[in-house]
């Protein structure tokens, strides 16, 4: 029984049964936003977010550019283009970015503590002027830096430093 299971599931995968995808077909269905009548219809009850008696309209605006499906709503494209960088590429590379330079700016901190006598105090109330030195000196070129560290190899710790758990 287990062996026809198997071979079910091998065959199942090996044929697939779902057809594949074509994002082409997707984005044929899509209209610029501001030539929509249904996203015509939805800017109009675009409600102000801030205390700009225009922030409504001038989003709806700036919404008007992208593309929307049937039912009035912005789509981002996620296709790798170039001509649709702003949907996603870029705000991804931005936010990967600032994740590693706060990780980075972490890790510096911590190695930078490693040898006072007071490390574990250290890590709970932050030492903020020598924080605040490595967020502004070391952070903004943290790629650059992690590269050198990875060539030369401070970045990866050696197996003998790393414990292994008894058995």
């Amino acid at each position: 029984m287990r062996r026809l299971l198997t071979l079910i599931l091998i065959c199942a995968l090996w044929f697939n049964f779902a057809p594949p995808a074509h994002a082409e077909n997707g984005l044929a269905r899509l209209t610029p936003c501001g030539e929509s009548a249904a996203y015509q219809q939805r800017a109009k009850d675009f409600r102000n977010t801030t205390d700009d008696p225009e922030s409504g309209a001038k989003r709806a605006e700036r919404y008007a550019e992208a593309l929307c499906g049937e039912d009035g709503l912005p789509h981002l494209i996620v296709d790798g283009r170039f001509t649709h960088a702003g949907d996603f590429l870029i705000p991804s590379i931005l936010f990967l970015y600032v994740a590693g330079w706060i990780g980075w700016v972490g890790r510096a901190y911590l190695i930078s503590i490693r040898e006072d006598k007071n490390a574990e105090l250290k890590e709970i109330v932050l030492d903020v002027p020598k924080a605040l030195n490595i967020m502004l000196a070391q952070g903004p070129a943290w790629p650059l830096l992690a590269i050198r560290e990875f060539q030369s190899g401070e970045f990866v710790a050696k197996n003998s430093d790393v414990p292994i758990s008894p058995r």
